[in-house]
């Protein structure tokens, strides 16, 4: 038995594992691949050049592949690469890349794409992360490790979101938030750590504890950054998560979201 359904359309020249799954009316084009396990639902478009992993479901209504709206992109055949276990969810949007970045826009393992989210050109999506319902990432936006995007969260261009960072509902993030941060609002501002996704984690209390420090260090204190960082030098040499705060605030490009 089949397991693409009749009414779907598929480019001869699309790769797929013998096992994927396809809905009826879904479009694959050409230089598409797709691996094993993988289940693209009905309604869907995917274009390519695209590369999807295994056991990926693709909801209904959702276009991933697409070209590029951005105005300098005329027809370059730049790719969309997705890794493995992702669950993209109805009507989700994911463009390509452009020749002026990376020509690539990635997406990489376990993340869950929640209904009606954007991810813009060039961007780049770590594992285990969750971009809620509505959430819209412009393009060369990158989103680190476990990093959680409540609804309706919108991240200007080039923006970094840090590793286990969390922004609050309807935040709107225009500059980079570093790791474990957790920030709320339009213009979003810093109010914590992601402490409740730590412990959910395993995170140890004495992690968390130093992490709390390093938050007051560089946020209620009164310092520059750099001194903030300066001041951190020993507890990061000591906790590899503050390491990871403290590199995440240092190669912003952006500044960081205070």
């Amino acid at each position: 038995m089949s397991l693409i359904d009749p009414r779907a359309i598929i480019d001869p020249s699309a790769k797929l594992a013998d096992d994927v799954e396809v809905g009826p009316w879904s479009i694959i084009g050409p230089n598409v691949e797709i691996g094993e396990g993988t289940v693209v639902g009905p309604h869907v478009i995917i274009k390519g050049p695209t590369r999807i992993g295994k056991y990926n479901r693709i909801f209904q209504f959702s276009t991933v592949g697409e070209d590029t709206p951005d105005l300098k992109y005329k027809g370059e055949p730049t790719r969309l690469v997705i890794g493995d276990h992702n669950v993209i969810r109805e009507g989700v949007t994911i463009h390509r890349g452009t020749i002026q970045d990376r020509s690539e826009t990635t997406i990489g393992n376990h993340n869950l794409i929640m209904a009606y989210a954007h991810i813009g050109h060039d961007s780049v999506i770590g594992n285990h992360c969750i971009l809620v319902n509505n959430t819209a990432l412009a393009g060369h936006v990158h989103v680190d490790d476990w990093a959680i995007l409540s609804g309706y969260t919108l991240v200007h261009q080039f923006c970094r979101i840090g590793a286990h960072s969390f922004s609050g509902m309807g935040s709107a993030i225009g500059k980079d938030v570093p790791a474990f941060v957790t920030v709320f609002g339009n213009p979003a501002e810093a109010r914590s750590m992601n402490f409740e996704g730590m412990r959910r984690r395993g995170f140890s209390d004495e992690v968390i504890q130093a992490l709390r420090r390093a938050y007051k260090v560089v946020y209620r204190q009164g310092l520059t950054v750099d001194k903030a960082l300066a001041e951190l030098a020993e507890a990061a040499a000591q906790y590899p998560e503050v390491a990871v705060f403290v590199e995440s605030i240092r190669a912003s490009s952006r500044g960081i979201t205070r």
